[in-house]
């Protein structure tokens, strides 16, 4: 039986850090968790993120920073910062090749091993009902299209978790104390979801 220990890179933003819940609450830990209970070993998750970061941000942060030269898997959520602050989603779009290659590169260069995960629509949210926000749910539409749409492009898997998230509409279990993040409750849900996508590789 190997001895090799996975290790895994998240990079983005508020929702990758988990904004609002414990950090063992947040997805990546959560995906850990979950692969563990089924046998595999992983390292704790290496987290690249903060609250607030937009895509050229994160770039930023990425290039004038060590990480380690390569991870068994990399995941990358991105863009709602953008979105938030109504930034040109022609920039969103050449910094989030750039991004999704660098998350290749850590990779080992090898895209099976590379998971996009949607953005979450924060205007179902009782925090956007008090501000104007106007076609924010057709805006996150675009930008994850464009996600998505790079994913296929490079061979990355994709995650779409937005549906989820607009299910905390009706359901304010699903959200955060704050009322602009979302709880450990979606975070399982997205966890489950990468979990099993990583699984179906390693089993190969």
């Amino acid at each position: 039986m190997s001895t090799h220990i996975n290790s895994m890179l998240c990079l983005g933003d508020s929702y990758t850090i988990g904004e609002s819940v414990p950090l063992h609450a947040g997805f990546p830990y959560q995906t850990i968790q979950l692969l563990r209970k089924k046998g595999f070993h992983f390292h704790a998750p290496e987290i690249v993120a903060q609250t607030g970061w937009t895509s050229f941000e994160l770039a930023d942060h990425i290039l004038n920073h060590q990480l380690e030269t390569s991870y068994d898997f990399v995941t990358l959520l991105i863009g709602v910062n953008n979105q938030y602050r109504g930034l040109p989603i022609k920039g969103f779009e050449n910094d989030f090749e750039f991004l999704l290659k660098k998350a290749i590169h850590f990779a080992g260069g090898n895209s099976n091993k590379c998971v996009v995960l949607s953005i979450p629509d924060w205007s179902v949210t009782p925090f956007a009902s008090k501000r104007s926000i106007g076609n924010a749910s057709k805006e996150i539409d675009d930008f994850n299209l464009i996600c998505q749409n790079f994913a296929s492009k490079h061979q990355c898997h994709f995650i779409n978790i937005t549906a989820q998230t607009r299910l905390a509409k009706n359901d304010t279990s699903l959200l955060a104390g704050d009322q602009l993040h979302y709880s450990a409750k979606s975070h399982a849900v997205w966890a489950n979801e990468l979990a099993n996508t990583i699984e179906k590789r390693l089993a190969k």
